[in-house]
């Protein structure tokens, strides 16, 4: 308690420093998870894509990031083990976030899709089991989220597939593939309208209180699905022409109908994310400085101060604007070739893999669910497709993330322990 009574400011500063750490590393790396397909499709240019997740990830952490988020990030720790020494979880928190900050900045360096979420719960499950006590950890949390290593990403990889070969048996495979593109493709473009207006609803907006029922949600989704499509009909009729087109105009002809509907999905997913993943960095900042400014007391939950949410914002943008490139191009580029069709079927099986996670509590990594989405359409032309190499350092890096936030937060615990001299 006499931590916080001396040096309450700085371990906010502190606090707020490394929380932009952290929310720079969400930029630099997960934020690959809405716009490196559409990069790697060539649907946008790299600087394009920068300058719209910045706008639409900005917008989702500012104004859907939440009034109000848990003290500590998903109940993976139990708070009553600090009530006696809130002095640890300061220190810890802190630590946690400058730890997996690191990491990040690491894994972004290297072009590794890792998951931001994952990075900072080993953190504080790793102070937490070492500083405090093994007892105070969510174990069985912990195996769930172990677990959809494999889930998630297998999940999203048959989505992908299924959407893929649907696309490719019901239109590319066509001796005439514009005819039944004008047919069909309207259909995919409603149920991308459908499945992102939900993602928006149900993860982008589910802080700013609507005040929607489930109900509500579902009619608000399937309305903009239905308007979607009848755009995409108009839109792809205009294809449509008596010119006389070769098998390889047409398709290209279609391509670039994906290759927009890639945008508008990308878009939905950055706000998604930015609204919901800006929490990795904001909860536990907020949590430092709910227990500061109570004087230790741990509340259950912990309102933001105003500049909390625009500080995790610009953090995203900062590391989106210096690395996000390298995750970028690992995700859209390194693992398979991809086409704005393909492309598509990745986003929109990661999408509908994070709605089922989200009705289901099942635990799940953003990114592992876009990788999974990606290889599935890579194993579609043949695993020689894939790059062996680099799905094997993708891979490496998921299992080391949990360890490796929470060794770094064990060492930063104890240094900050020595710092402060708290007992």
């Amino acid at each position: 308690m006499d931590l916080i009574q001396s040096y309450g400011l700085i371990l906010i500063v502190l606090a707020a420093t490394f929380g932009f750490v952290m929310a720079w590393g969400i930029g630099a790396n997960d934020v690959a998870n809405a716009m490196g397909t559409s990069v790697g499709a060539k649907a946008i240019t790299l600087k394009q894509a920068i300058l719209i997740a910045m706008v639409f990830e900005f917008a989702g952490a500012y104004l859907a990031g939440g009034e109000v988020t848990s003290t500590i990030r998903k109940g993976i720790i139990d708070a009553g083990y600090f009530i006696d020494t809130p002095d640890y979880l300061v220190i810890g928190m802190i630590g946690s976030l400058l730890a997996a900050g690191i990491w990040l900045a690491i894994a972004s360096f290297y072009g590794w899709p890792v998951s931001t979420t994952h990075s900072i719960i080993g953190a504080i499950v790793g102070f937490t089991a070492v500083g405090v006590s093994v007892d105070a950890v969510q174990w069985l949390k912990i195996g769930g989220i172990v677990g959809s290593w494999v889930v998630t990403p297998a999940i999203s990889g048959v989505i992908a597939i299924l959407i893929f070969l649907s696309a490719k048996k019901l239109i590319f495979d066509r001796a005439t593939p514009l005819v039944y593109a004008i047919k069909y493709v309207p259909i995919y473009m409603g149920l991308a309208g459908f499945i992102m207006a939900l993602v928006t609803i149900k993860k982008g907006l589910k802080h700013v209180g609507l005040g929607l029922t489930p109900e509500m949600g579902y009619t608000v989704a399937v309305s903009i699905g239905v308007v979607v499509g009848v755009i995409g009909m108009v839109v792809i009729k205009r294809l449509h022409t008596e010119k006389a087109l070769t098998y390889e105009e047409q398709q290209s002809s279609i391509e670039r109908v994906f290759a927009v509907l890639m945008v508008l999905t990308a878009c939905c997913m950055a706000f998604a994310h930015g609204s919901n993943d800006v929490a990795n960095a904001i909860g536990p900042l907020a949590a430092v400085v709910s227990v500061v400014s109570n004087g230790g007391e741990i509340a259950a939950d912990a309102s933001l101060a105003w500049w909390i949410l625009p500080l995790g914002g610009i953090g995203i943008v900062a590391g989106l604007a210096l690395f996000g490139h390298r995750v970028m191009k690992t995700i859209g580029q390194g693992i398979t070739h991809l086409t704005p069709s393909k492309g598509f079927a990745a986003e929109l099986a990661a999408a509908t893999t994070v709605l089922i996670a989200s009705g289901t509590g099942l635990p799940i990594s953003t990114t592992q669910t876009l990788v999974g989405a990606v290889l599935g359409v890579g194993i579609i032309q043949g695993v020689a497709a894939l790059n062996g190499k680099v799905v094997k350092s993708i891979l490496v890096s998921w299992v080391v993330t949990l360890p490796a936030g929470a060794t770094l937060s064990i060492v930063f615990f104890f240094a900050l322990k020595a710092i402060f001299s708290v007992a």
